[in-house]
């Protein structure tokens, strides 16, 4: 791209239009082409999560329980045995070999520090459990941490092997699965280092390669040929979440204003931590290409101080993620401002189970948090019923006017002024329209729903500008375009036939999904539906424009926690700092290719995802093929998101990883990254279980870990082909069989014919945009005993507040008289065991004995004792640290209550057998069988 102060050689026009700004470039022959450059991207500002919980006192005078159960209540004597140091499970010590500094590498696990702190008999890092990256994803710009802790003696860091470009290769140590039994913590750990060869990053800066949990790789050292990639089995793929929120304390994404943007001429990659400079500094070499290009003037400029500037301290040379401010020739129109238009259903359904109402109330409790800086953010109400009820808003005046249009075949706008209105001068209006909404369709008698001709009607509201649906709907969509029928048949679930109920009935939704993006259009569902509402149809269009599906299975407002959930999701999804005008692309060195695209997008050309509106915490999957030798010592990959902020500025988010290249598969198997693996293969699962069937999906998934298996068993063992009594995995995956295991149980893509199809299409869109923060503990939830956890468990300490020990997801965990929490980042289970102590009921619900204790949803009280306090400050910080807008509900599950609800949280013990699943120990004995006989 031409940059400012450089001019297009004489008789050259830059061209704009809707679809392409093209730009003039150089070709490898010296020839003059016009290219298209990425187009639109788009980016998040993030809000602090919340404060912690107060700071509480824990037990210091103990209470008089029944004889034999005090230990159990407080802890002191069994301690040990209940965080998990039970024979067969020791943990092998972190490495004491010199620390490798890896730019990038943050890590949030002081396992040193930990160590230190060590409880007698225990693994190291017992105690005060760190902050799991998958939780709070690493604080950006820490320094890295050591690698996979595996002993590393100071003389095999000395004499490694070395591998292309002279770098160390990092250290392979085989794990026999069947005497490894699933340690949670490991999934705390940070991914395998990445160690480039000296002399590749032009910075000392820790934050000069890209932190995991906004792009990771799954594989650190990148095989130089695909037939080396073949070899190993594993997946080559990028897990990227370009917008992720930050929490508090982290640093935000530093952004370069000055609007001097270097990018290669041949490759458009952006200048960055990995390119050369040459020729006294005039001229730099690309890191993917190695064109040589020509330094801007303005790059060593300070414009603010209007003084010679410091070009070693430019953001884009010390930092991998970070933003530039783009000037004029990357827009095609001015920036547009935010628009939001909600579509609220006001059905009899609808206003009866308390939506409307609560819908409302939150809309107008969070009309301050809407973005709307420079006040030129635009708001529109359309409510429907078989209906479509506009609302004039004029500015300056509380008086609003509904306009009623009945005619749905064919939608037209009643007004061409003042149903679109600037949310700052139509202020008043629109507090006045929003507490009245719910009181004028009170009496409505009306059932059904002619959703789709709403859509159109936003449609046309929205279309020249762009914005965000907000879809509201308690029922299935029944009269006008987009109608659909009651298609769930119960004799269907758990077939082969059941694939066809996950895919889309009409194809309205993709189709009016595509226009929607092509005008910049994104949409949010919001489902609430106590009966089948076709979810897999109507996520299609969140699917397609970049936007999220929120379900609320018969939701009741009378409920205070649905009420509650409900209205703390919506507010922080409005709330939320949303990008417009969004495109991605992502470049890769010479012979990487993206082959395949997961998430939700919309792919307007072989690699460029089109995004209207971007939320924040949402992840996609891309597919990598090795397509020639690559000859390099380390490669690069570039993510760039070209984007409107929600406050009026042009911006591109640049995140740059540079990872190794390995001539070795041992070092391919000690860099794999077990998370971004399971993320892809969520990604894939999903894909799968609507292109052919669900049993195709589940088979392909447990299929790609038999092939790494067998790979890893082959060419790394002694055992080779033969029969061994082992199964062998390198040390850094041995949390994937179980993780993989988790992917297979759930609701998504589980074997089941109990599971409503509704509820599946629902898991399936998020295992299919979740961040790897969130995805992991959805498939392989926390567990926590509480009622004999650290005595500093629940207080604050100098992170927050300190969590217990997490526990393997096996039921033999659980105790007659004890309390126990699980969650999966989208609901959390109190169990209480049958034989729980009064006192302990007294303590934690304000009961006098279990007997009086009812399961089901509910709101802890907070009481005057510190052991309620404790429980409530990790309830509360579970809530917290989870990335994303969700807000879990709690369950009181009774040892002995009601079976739907107990089934529904032993579920959560993936480690155990249920129904016809496996239990991790018979998933490990199938394993080995499959991996023996290949």
């Amino acid at each position: 791209m031409a940059s400012p102060g450089q001019q297009l050689p004489p008789g050259w026009v830059a061209q704009n239009d809707s679809a392409k700004r093209y730009l003039f470039i150089e070709t490898t022959t010296g020839h003059s082409q016009w290219e298209p450059p990425a187009e639109q991207p788009a980016v998040m500002e993030t809000a602090p999560s919340a404060s912690p919980p107060p700071a509480h006192h824990h037990h210091t005078k103990r209470r008089q329980y029944a004889a034999g159960q005090t230990q159990a209540y407080y802890g002191t004597d069994t301690f040990t045995d209940a965080s998990y140091g039970a024979p067969g499970m020791q943990q092998q010590p972190t490495a004491p070999g010199p620390q490798l500094f890896t730019p990038g590498l943050a890590a949030e696990n002081q396992f040193q520090t930990q160590q230190a702190q060590a409880v007698p008999g225990q693994p190291p890092y017992y105690g005060q459990q760190p902050e799991p990256e998958y939780i709070n994803g690493p604080a950006y710009g820490q320094p890295p941490q050591p690698t996979y802790g595996q002993p590393v003696a100071d003389l095999a860091n000395q004499f490694g092997q070395m591998g292309i470009g002279g770098q160390k290769h990092l250290q392979l140590y085989t794990t026999n699965l069947f005497t490894s039994p699933p340690d949670p913590r490991e999934l705390h750990r940070p991914p395998p280092e990445i160690r480039l060869p000296p002399g590749s990053c032009i910075s000392p800066s820790p934050t000069a390669n890209a932190d995991p949990s906004y792009q990771r790789s799954t594989l650190n050292a990148i095989p130089t040929t695909s037939s080396l990639l073949g070899k190993s089995k594993i997946p080559l793929a990028l897990i990227i979440t370009p917008y992720r929120s930050l929490n508090e304390g982290e640093e935000p994404v530093p952004v370069v204003t000055d609007t001097v943007i270097a990018r290669c001429r041949r490759c458009r990659t952006y200048i960055n931590p990995y390119v050369q400079f040459i020729d006294g500094g005039n001229r730099w070499r690309c890191c993917m290409c190695g064109m040589s290009n020509e330094v801007p003037q303005l790059f060593d400029w300070d414009q603010v101080h209007n003084q010679p500037g410091d070009r070693w301290s430019r953001a884009e040379l010390n930092h991998s993620v970070v933003e530039f401010v783009a000037p004029t020739e990357y827009m095609v129109r001015p920036p547009q401002p935010a628009v939001y238009v909600f579509l609220i259903d006001v059905s009899h359904a609808a206003v009866q189970c308390g939506m409307v109402a609560t819908a409302t109330r939150t809309i107008l409790e969070n009309l301050d948090r809407i973005p709307d800086e420079d006040e030129r953010t635009k708001v529109a109400i359309v409510c429907f019923d078989t209906s479509l009820y506009f609302f004039s808003m004029p500015p300056g005046t509380s008086d609003t006017s509904m306009l009623v249009v009945s005619d749905i075949d064919d939608v037209f706008l009643p007004k061409p002024t003042d149903l679109l209105v600037n949310l700052a001068e139509a202020r008043q209006s629109l507090e006045a329209l929003l507490g009245r909404i719910n009181d004028m369709f009170q009496e409505n008698s009306i059932i059904g729903s002619a959703l789709g001709p709403a859509l159109q009607a936003g449609y046309k509201l929205m279309s020249p500008i762009g914005g965000k649906i907000m879809v509201l709907t308690a029922s299935l969509p029944s009269v006008g375009a987009g109608a659909l029928k009651n298609r769930e048949d119960p004799k269907v679930l758990g077939t082969s036939k059941e694939s066809g109920l996950l895919q889309a009935a009409s194809p309205f939704f993709k189709t009016f999904a595509i226009d929607c993006s092509r005008s910049q259009v994104s949409v949010d569902m919001f489902l609430f539906s106590a009966s089948y509402q076709d979810v897999a149809t109507l996520a299609c269009l969140p699917h397609y424009t970049s936007g999220q599906s929120y379900y609320y299975p018969a939701f009741n407002a009378g409920r205070t926690e649905d009420a509650l959930k409900f209205a703390h999701e919506f507010g922080e999804v409005l709330a939320m700092p949303i990008m417009l005008e969004a495109v991605m692309r992502v470049r890769a060195s010479r012979g990487l290719r993206m082959a395949s695209f997961h998430g939700n997008f919309f792919v307007r050309s072989t690699d460029l995802l089109a995004m209207p509106a971007v939320p924040q915490d949402q992840s996609y999957a891309i597919e990598i093929q090795i397509e020639e030798a690559i000859t390099t010592p380390f490669v690069v990959f570039q993510t760039a998101v070209l984007h409107t902020t929600c406050y009026g500025e042009r911006r591109i988010r640049v995140i740059t990883l540079a990872l190794p290249t390995t001539t070795s598969l041992s070092e391919v198997f000690a860099s794999a990254d077990q998370i971004a693996i399971t993320t892809l293969l969520a990604n894939k699962a999903v894909e799968r279980s609507l292109t052919h069937k669900l049993e195709d999906s589940r088979d392909y998934v447990f299929q790609r870990l038999v092939d790494i298996l067998i790979a890893y068993k082959s060419s790394m063992t002694s055992a080779g082909a033969g029969a061994s009594a082992q199964l062998a995995i390198s040390d850094n995956l041995k949390m994937l069989p179980v993780l993989v295991l988790g992917l297979l149980k759930n609701v998504g893509v589980r074997q089941s014919a109990q599971i409503p199809s509704d509820i599946r299409a629902y898991s399936q869109a998020l295992l299919s945009s979740l961040p790897s923060q969130l995805l992991i503990p959805y498939l392989y939830p926390t567990f926590y005993s509480l009622h004999n956890m650290p005595p500093e468990a629940g207080t604050v300490g100098e992170g927050g507040v300190i969590m217990p020990p997490p526990l393997p997801l096996t039921s033999e965990r659980l105790e007659r008289h004890g309390l126990f929490l699980i969650e999966d980042a989208q609901n959390m289970f109190l169990w209480i065991g049958r034989d729980a102590v009064p006192q302990l009921v007294m303590d934690v619900f304000n009961l006098p004995s279990y007997d009086v204790l009812r399961g089901g949803k509910t709101t802890l009280p907070v009481l005057d004792n510190p052991f309620s306090q404790r429980v409530n400050a990790i309830v509360q910080k579970t809530r917290e640290m989870r990335r994303g807008v969700y807000h879990p509900h709690l369950y009181v599950v009774k040892e002995d209550g009601e079976p739907p609800l107990r089934l529904w949280a032993l579920s959560a013990l993936i480690q155990d057998r249920a129904d016809v699943l496996p239990s991790y120990q018979q998933f490990i004995s199938s394993l080995k069988e499959k991996v023996n006989s290949s």
